[in-house]
């Protein structure tokens, strides 16, 4: 077995760890974020009355002032990217785009069974662009998480250098969606990989996609960087 081929099997193995059921207060922060996604879906189109909303606000302000007597913990080692997450400490929950506890993501769900690497997602009302679409922006992040994993797959993680997205035509929303990924090669430290998104048989959009591997002293670099700005936060 070679060097890639390693590092493509630990990357996997490190992925599959991650898509296990989560337990005790992690459990329970993906089932706040769910909880979370639901209110958020419902929010942008609801017709409550104000003093219910008022009412909601209030507590949920004050929630948000509870949550800020805990701290912040540091739950992960590596990175909240499929693209880059090469430690197994790296929670992929933390995702804008893939984290079942973050509320934000929508959550797209990636799987790879062999050479075959698909996605599947439903945006919902929050995620609208035109009428009844959903909006390019999401697409694209969604498609940069997808090649991401795609590029990680092949055991050269690293970081989006280009992407490219073709809209074919409007992608639905409150509608199950489908990424495919297409072809994919290795040039020395880029990685070239192409992915669609589908509603049923529709083509929706397309994408193209270079990224460039980074060896473990540059992602270091970052993850320093990223707790040297925590530490002055909290000493702030």
């Amino acid at each position: 077995m070679n060097e890639e081929e390693e590092r493509r099997q630990r990357f996997m193995s490190h992925w599959q760890a991650a898509t296990q059921p989560a337990e005790g207060a992690w459990a329970q922060k993906r089932r706040l974020a769910t909880a979370m996604r639901r209110v958020i879906d419902r929010l942008v189109t609801s017709d409550a009355p104000e003093e219910e909303l008022g009412d909601a606000a209030d507590r949920l302000e004050r929630y948000a002032d509870h949550l800020e007597t805990h701290g912040q913990s540091r739950p992960y080692s590596g990175f909240a990217e499929a693209a880059n997450a090469g430690s197994v400490g790296a929670f992929f929950d933390a995702s804008p785009i893939i984290g079942l506890a973050n509320p934000l993501a929508p959550p797209l769900r990636l799987a790879a069974a062999g050479d075959v690497i698909t996605g599947d997602v439903h945006f919902g009302s929050a995620y609208e662009g035109p009428p009844g679409c959903v909006h390019g922006g999401w697409i694209a992040a969604a498609f940069d998480e997808f090649l991401g994993f795609v590029m990680s797959a092949t055991g050269n993680p690293g970081m989006t250098g280009t992407l490219k997205v073709i809209y074919r035509s409007p992608t639905p929303l409150k509608t199950d969606l489908r990424f495919e990924a297409g072809e994919r090669r290795i040039e020395g430290r880029k990685t070239f990989a192409t992915g669609r998104l589908l509603a049923g048989d529709r083509l929706c959009a397309e994408a193209e996609g270079i990224f460039i591997s980074l060896d473990g002293t540059d992602f270091l670099a970052l993850l320093e960087k990223r707790e040297s700005e925590r530490r002055a936060a909290d000493e702030a």
